[in-house]
């Protein structure tokens, strides 16, 4: 009977032990998926500014792009949502695509790649990325 006890009790404390692992495993995949999402919405954002230029590549590329204005103005943003940005800073490159034929009109490819690193990760683990590549006309 003391035996079936004792067996019955470390196969509880097994699941309970299992239970815990799960959550706190679950907690950080939460964290990771929110700092996804965050890094999505801000690219999204910097494409919407672009958006609402007059979307030459001129115009992007200078004010847009690693270093422009309106990179220096979204930067904050950036390093205030996504930790470990300041090390790792986003980068935003625009390149000129020639117009397809005849007629075409002239775009620009843009690149934002955002980089951070969740606050409890090991130094040794490599940086979280995200790259958004879109076509502006």
């Amino acid at each position: 009977m003391l035996l079936e006890v004792l067996v019955s009790i470390l196969i509880f404390s097994i699941g309970v032990l299992s239970i815990v692992g799960l959550q706190a495993n679950s907690v950080k995949q939460s964290s990771s998926a929110r700092y996804r999402t965050d890094a999505s919405l801000l690219a999204n954002d910097l494409i919407g500014r672009m958006w609402v230029t007059d979307r030459t590549y001129a115009t992007l590329n200078t004010n847009f792009a690693t270093s422009g204005t309106e990179y220096t103005s979204w930067l904050p943003q950036v390093q205030a949502a996504l930790p470990g940005s300041a090390a790792n800073p986003p980068t935003v490159t625009v390149v000129s695509v020639p117009a397809g034929g005849v007629g075409g009109t002239p775009s620009s490819r843009v690149t934002i790649t955002l980089s951070w690193k969740a606050p409890n990760e090991p130094a040794a683990d490599p940086v979280h990325q995200l790259t958004v590549v879109t076509q502006i006309k």
